[in-house]
């Protein structure tokens, strides 16, 4: 990309009357360049089952390419209609403690065959919709996916056949599970139990690694059915998000984005995406320190090590985000200076009815410009200015930040404390060198095979678990000279959870010098 995509979420469906050209104009006349469209209002595009009507967002193209607007489109799955629910109430998820009630959004489940059916008909039916408009530059699968707490019969008789795959015999997934504890151990494969009962750390980690792998597989199911449509100039991202740090409440608007995603494989999902993409939302006002922001693009671009796009970030929101004057360029300045290649603000215009009435857009209640407008229209008459060359950064950072979904697994199981989390301990060791002015790849224990030889430093914050092979690259990078540098509770136990039965830390006592037997 040429230009840095700045620009919006807009919902013409959501407005109290027509003003698409009026907006569309304000935008242009600001200096944003890009909407995002269609992803949350299947609803709207196929009102009763097998009717289709894309008139709004075909007139809304029609308008961007005259206005030189570019538009990405969102497949809208993430947001079922009430006749398919009628139709099959199997399509709401089957949560832990109970089946999802139709009202929320992402409450499906996303490998029940009537929503497979009718979600690749919506999709292939978009597709065919756009297909004429030259401004449409890329497509965004889905939204925030996440395997939404399924335990459904289904996804669990799939889990089953996979660790048939993995291990063959019930005797060997004993072992390796230590399942004889508590009388766990299975004598068949037919007695395998119920996943919302199992007190098994290494076996609920596996079961939950299965899932983040089977909701990224979903988006590598989505971008099958649009490769089949899109040009070859128009990129394949998604919305990838963070564990939501909440301040106590309940509601979602208390919190913000703050660490590792539990729900998906960041590094899976990002296989089916040309243009890694986040939300970033964060604390402003005197809470605002920067890390906030940089966390979440230092994770999404390592997933790549690529520039990645912003598709939701903060305008007003709520009371407590409601920018200082000069916020709003503070935060785009850092996303660019991570490395981003460009950013949307959530939304355009604030809504009038429903859940997110509150969470305030670029223009409040009233549609009218005001001082966030005037301050975007701002910035985006400096990103018209800036060089081509700060548009199209790659960042090369020599310090790697290593993060695991299976040690955020063992620190929910076995937690330091109750009051400490995973993402708390990895946020701490981030936000310190972020303080110190060290930036850092946020990098996937995954990743760091390919990786680490262009780091001179690597970071590990409760890696709790840890392979025979990461141990030996890490060993060998230590004694080519790199600075390794671990916190309490790294190098604990195997991949499966298991505790090691050597001396701690397991296969770096004589790295670090020191050994250690209590608590």
């Amino acid at each position: 990309m040429e230009d840095y995509l700045y620009g919006c979420a807009y919902y013409p469906e959501y407005l109290p009357y027509d003003r698409i050209k009026t907006d569309l104009q304000w935008m242009k006349e600001a200096g944003l360049n890009t909407v995002r469209l269609a992803e949350s209002t299947w609803s709207t595009w196929e009102p009763r089952d097998g009717v289709f009507d894309f008139s709004l967002l075909c007139r809304t193209l029609a308008l961007c390419e005259r206005f030189g607007l570019n538009a990405i489109i969102g497949t809208p799955t993430y947001a079922m209609p009430a006749w398919l629910v009628k139709k099959d109430p199997g399509v709401l998820v089957e949560g832990k403690n109970r089946q999802a009630q139709y009202g929320t959004r992402q409450n499906m489940d996303l490998w029940n065959p009537t929503y497979r059916f009718h979600a690749e008909r919506l999709i292939r039916r978009l597709m065919e919709a756009v297909q004429p408009f030259s401004c449409v530059i890329g497509f965004q699968l889905d939204n925030e996916t996440k395997y939404y707490d399924n335990y459904s019969p289904r996804l669990q008789a799939m889990f089953v056949e996979e660790l048939k795959a993995r291990f063959g015999t019930v005797d060997a997934l004993n072992r390796a599970f230590g399942l004889a504890y508590w009388s766990n151990s299975l004598g068949n494969w037919a007695d395998f139990p119920d996943m919302r009962g199992c007190v098994n750390a290494s076996l609920a980690s596996a079961f939950d690694a299965f899932r983040r792998k089977q909701a990224a597989d979903f988006l590598l199911w989505q971008r099958g059915i649009v490769d089949e449509y899109r040009r070859v100039d128009q990129f394949v991202t998604q919305n990838l998000d963070f564990e939501w740090k909440k301040f106590g409440a309940s509601i979602a608007q208390d919190g913000y984005s703050y660490g590792v995603q539990a729900g998906i494989s960041h590094v899976a999902a990002a296989k089916a995406l040309t243009l890694a993409g986040t939300d970033i939302y964060h604390p402003t006002q005197d809470e605002l320190t920067g890390a906030e922001i940089a966390f979440g693009g230092d994770e999404v671009r390592s997933l790549r090590d690529a520039p990645y796009l912003v598709l939701e970030s903060q305008a007003q929101a709520f009371k407590y985000w409601t920018p200082y004057p000069g916020q709003l360029r503070l935060h785009t300045l850092s996303h660019l200076a991570s490395g981003a290649a460009g950013q949307l603000y959530w939304n355009w215009h604030s809504i009038h009815n429903g859940y997110e009435t509150w969470w305030k857009g670029i223009l409040s209640h009233d549609l009218e410009k005001n001082a966030v407008y005037d301050e975007i229209a701002h910035i985006g008459k400096e990103l018209s200015a800036l060089p081509k060359e700060l548009l199209s950064m790659k960042k090369q950072n020599k310090i790697a930040l290593l993060v695991d979904n299976r040690a955020m697994d063992a620190l929910t199981w076995f937690p330091v404390d109750k009051d400490l989390s995973y993402n708390d301990i990895v946020r701490g060791w981030y936000d310190t060198l972020y303080r110190m002015n060290l930036e850092c790849d946020v990098l996937h224990v995954e990743a760091l095979p390919e990786r680490i030889d262009r780091y001179t430093m690597i970071v590990t914050p409760a890696l709790y678990t840890a392979s025979e092979s990461t141990i030996a690259l890490l060993r060998d990078f230590v004694n080519r000279g790199g600075v390794l540098v671990s916190s309490f509770r790294s190098f604990y136990a195997d991949e499966t959870l298991t505790m090691r039965h050597e001396r701690l830390p397991y296969g770096m006592t004589d790295v670090f010098g020191v050994y250690h037997q209590e608590q």
